[in-house]
């Protein structure tokens, strides 16, 4: 079972390219799940008669965006945060607004686990989103997961917008404590990390020089001057079945490429 992830910047944009077709002519995903897709279903045409199709959009236009295509019928899918779940937080309205009406949260189930997409919040260039997202956000969308787990493994996957490691960004230096690379961000990575999620890339592949964002700045991604915030990670019970995880960075069409698992199901 292919699972690809890949926040496409604008579904519309990437259409009129001529780019998405391509790429699902090209891998062959069982399981697509996309971010920042910008749009509402009725604004596009997009024939996609091998998959079902599942959006959760924003509700201001033109931002933000999830949505989930899968060849098999998924048992249920929920746009956003249960809101049961959210209630049991502090800044709860804030996180029912995020993950539902700026569709950052998508889950599907399956029979053996669950999928979820996610678009996590950008701190912002002032960090005027980071005490949100690292006091809130970060630990709700990790709670969520846990929960899931309750029921059965989870595979959660989308742009995290942080860099876990030095070695997940070209230039780490110069951008320790802008967003993306602060030590909170990071903290809250590694806090999935210590509750047993996998980055199912570093299984595979260690070092640098391996990224799924690039700047539109500076020739960056013909230069692989870039930033790994894209992931996929699975709950520990699901990391012998991981056969391959992949970064895409010839798939073109946004300033993110695709990223991948092969799973064993």
């Amino acid at each position: 079972m292919k699972i690809f992830s890949w926040n496409v910047n604008g579904i519309r944009a990437v259409l009129k390219k001529g780019l998405f077709q391509p790429f699902l002519d090209k891998y062959k995903p069982d399981v697509v799940c996309l971010q920042e897709t910008k749009a509402e279903r009725g604004q596009f045409e997009i024939d996609l008669p091998d998959y079902c199709e599942y959006w959760n959009s924003a509700v201001k236009k033109g931002y933000s965006g999830t949505a989930i295509f899968s060849r098999q019928e998924p048992l249920s899918v929920v746009n956003g945060y249960p809101r049961e779940f959210a209630q049991g937080f502090t800044f709860a309205d804030e996180l029912q607004r995020d993950s539902a009406e700026e569709g950052r949260v998508m889950t599907a189930e399956f029979k053996s686990f669950y999928v979820v997409t996610v678009y996590t919040p950008n701190a912002k260039d002032d960090l005027s989103r980071l005490s949100l997202r690292f006091k809130h956000w970060d630990p709700a969308f990790l709670a969520y997961c846990r929960q899931l787990e309750k029921t059965k493994p989870v595979i959660f996957c989308g742009d995290l917008n942080v860099a876990h490691t030095e070695l997940d960004l070209a230039n780490p230096k110069p951008n320790r404590g802008k967003k993306g690379f602060t030590d909170e961000e990071r903290a809250g990575f590694q806090n999935f990390v210590d509750a047993g999620f996998v980055d199912t890339f570093r299984l595979f592949t260690q070092g640098n020089g391996h990224y799924s964002w690039w700047s539109h700045f500076a020739n960056s991604r013909a230069r692989n001057i870039g930033w790994r915030i894209d992931y996929v990670l699975v709950s520990a019970k699901l990391r012998g079945a991981v056969k391959s995880a992949e970064i895409h960075p010839t798939v073109l069409g946004s300033d993110h490429c695709p990223v991948s698992i092969t799973l064993d199901a």
